[in-house]
Order: structure tokens, then C-alpha cells, then sequence
């Protein structure tokens, strides 16, 4: 009889996976067809059909404007592209980094991340690397790299200082390096005697897609790509991170070491998605949730549902940071805040809910 549910239970989970896989595909081509410029669905669909097949499926007959080619290919699938990897990669991080501080308010920005970045990208604004600097061409992207990088580093180095990493050590030293990043920032922006930069720093900070090309794609696809093929067979472990040190010591796992580890490869992957993005938030605080209450805490169900749920969400947040007001594109870290805090709300007042399972 148990076997019997465990199956049902099983092919339950795998029709969800596949109407979300659905979704997305829809949605995708949903996003590429609407903005300043509307395609009929159709003709879309005709464009995408034909460039995937190189010619062999979709007929370009019927398409009434040969700038749709351009708008489709070139401006609005990388940016559908950039959606989908952002939301995953968020989804990624917010999930693997509630198992490793065991808090269901982590997100990927708890370790000071998100400070980091905003350090390194208002150093790279305001500041500048020189313009003769071999720096300078990479411009508020590295900054906010090598800013994110650096503050995860210290986060480990200053969470090991007396000891093993623990959890609670981990978030203490994100909050302290996080405050300490954000009166940097704050400093900067303080003495920069340039109001334009100003604006970009706080439209940065807000989050936006905008910048999405092709050019930049292959290199978030690849970290976002393995980080995510890697930690879609660590389930074992993020689900022994849930129980505590102590359960895992008589499993055999070196908690720590997987810590460390983990931070790693998350502040790696958010690091590029912040450079490329700026700050999107309450994607990789929401998400994880939303997924547990749906696929359940088995990490080895519920990182699939999140990467695919983490997409879709971001694909239809871009959406609405296009089409809410005419002619007027919202930073998407907005359209996200807006979504996700009267969600978040709902799951904190919301009874029963639980976020071992």
C-alpha cells in the first residue's frame, strides 16, 4: 500500500515538473512577442520555430515586417534567456543557503553578497578604475564581481576565525560584513560629486535586464549551468545540513567542509548574476519556500522544482516590468519586492507552515 502512494506521489511530481517545463516555454514565447513593439503570437512562434530548426520547421511568409527578425532574435530572447538563468540562479542559491545556515530567511544575499556587490559597483560608477586602467573596460560588471567575491571571502574567513564555520557564525559575519560594505557605499556615494552616477547607482541597485545580450550570456549560462547540474546530486547532503551537526557527524559528513564548499560555488554564481543584473530581490527567498510547500524538503525534488519555478517567476516578472506603463520600463527588483513581500507575508502568517518539511 505504501508503495502504491510513493509511486502516485512520484508521477504527481513528474506531470507538475513537466506543466512547469510548459509554462516556461509558453511564457518564453509570450515575452518575446509583447513590448513596445507587439508580434502576433503566430508570427512569433513562426520566427522562433524557423531560427531553431535552421529553416526546417516555421515559415517566414507570413511575417509582415523583417525588424520583427531583429526585435525576436537579437533584443528579446537573450533577454527572455537572461529572465530564465537569473530566476534559476537565484532560486539555486536561496535554496542550497536556507540548508546551510538552516534559516528559512536565508537568501543568496545573506552572506554579504549583495553589500559586496553594491561596494564594487558603486567603487566602479563613481570612482572608476582609470581610463587608461586595464580595468576600466569591464567597468560596473567586475567591479561587482570582484566586490561579491571579496565579501564572501571574508564572510568564510572571518566565520572560521575561533573554529569550524558553524551556521550561526556564517550569518553574524555576513550581517557585520554587510554593514560594514553598505557604509562604504554610503561613503563614496557621500564625497562623489557626480549626480549622474548617483542615478545609475540606485537604477543598479534596483535591478534590471535591460542589459541582456548575447554576448554575455554564454558566461552566466556556463556558472549557472554547472552550479546547477552540481548541486541537483548533493540533496544527501543539504537534506543531513537540515537535521544539524550533530546528525551528520554520525552519518559520516563534514558539515563544515560542505559549508564552505557551498558558499563558495553560491557566491560564485550570484556574484555573476548581480554583475550582470544588479540587485533583484526576494526571487531566492520565496521561491524555496513556494517550492517546499509544493514539492515538500527532499532537496532531491525540491531543487528541480525550484530552478523551474524560480524561472518562470523571473520570465513573468520581466513581463510586467514591461507592460505595466506604456512606454515605461520598471526596474524588475521592483515588480519582485511588490510580488514577493505580500507573498512572503502570506507564508509567515499562513498555518501549518513549517520549513523542515
Amino acid at each position: 500500500m505504501k508503495s502504491k502512494e510513493i509511486g502516485r506521489t512520484g508521477n504527481i511530481y513528474y506531470v507538475v515538473i513537466f506543466l512547469l517545463i510548459g509554462a516556461i516555454i509558453l511564457s518564453a514565447v509570450y515575452s518575446v512577442s509583447i513590448g513596445q513593439v507587439n508580434i502576433p503570437f503566430k508570427q512569433t512562434m513562426d520566427i522562433l520555430l524557423h531560427s531553431l530548426t535552421n529553416g526546417r520547421l516555421g515559415s517566414l511568409d507570413q511575417v509582415e515586417s523583417e525588424s520583427y527578425l531583429n526585435i525576436i532574435l537579437q533584443v528579446r530572447m537573450p533577454r527572455v534567456i537572461y529572465a530564465l538563468l537569473i530566476g534559476m540562479g537565484l532560486s539555486l542559491c536561496g535554496t542550497v543557503m536556507q540548508a546551510v545556515v538552516q534559516n528559512p530567511l536565508a537568501d543568496p544575499y545573506i552572506l554579504g553578497i549583495s553589500s559586496g556587490a553594491s561596494l564594487g559597483a558603486t567603487f566602479a560608477i563613481l570612482v572608476g578604475f582609470g581610463s587608461g586602467a586595464f580595468l576600466s573596460q569591464f567597468g560596473v560588471a567586475f567591479g561587482a564581481f570582484v566586490g561579491a567575491i571579496f565579501a564572501s571571502i571574508a564572510v568564510l574567513v572571518l566565520s572560521s576565525i575561533g573554529g569550524k564555520a558553524t551556521s550561526v557564525k556564517l550569518v553574524l559575519s555576513g550581517v557585520v560584513l554587510g554593514a560594514l560594505c553598505s557604509s562604504f557605499s554610503s561613503l563614496i556615494i557621500f564625497f562623489a560629486n557626480n549626480a549622474e552616477g548617483i542615478k545609475s547607482v540606485t537604477f543598479w541597485s534596483m535591478g534590471s535586464l535591460a542589459s541582456s545580450s548575447w554576448d554575455r550570456t554564454p558566461i552566466m549560462a556556463v556558472i549557472v549551468l554547472l552550479g546547477c547540474g552540481m548541486f541537483l546530486f548533493q540533496h544527501r547532503v543539504l537534506n543531513t545540513m537540515l537535521l544539524g551537526d550533530e546528525s551528520a557527524i554520525t552519518l559520516g559528513i563534514n558539515l563544515s567542509a560542505f559549508r564552505k564548499l557551498y558558499m563558495v560555488i553560491t557566491a560564485l554564481i550570484t556574484g555573476t548574476m548581480v554583475a550582470y543584473a544588479g540587485m533583484i530581490g526576494f526571487v531566492g527567498l520565496i521561491i524555496p519556500h513556494i517550492s517546499r510547500g509544493i514539492f515538500g524538503a527532499d532537496h532531491k525534488r525540491l531543487v528541480p522544482g525550484a530552478l523551474l519555478l524560480g524561472g518562470l517567476f523571473l520570465i513573468w516578472a520581466d513581463i510586467l516590468s514591461r507592460i505595466l506603463i506604456h512606454n515605461v520600463e520598471l526596474p524588475i527588483g521592483i515588480i519582485t519586492s511588490v510580488i514577493g513581500s505580500p507573498l512572503f507575508i502570506y507564508m509567515i502568517v499562513k498555518k501549518g507552515y513549517n520549513f523542515g518539511g
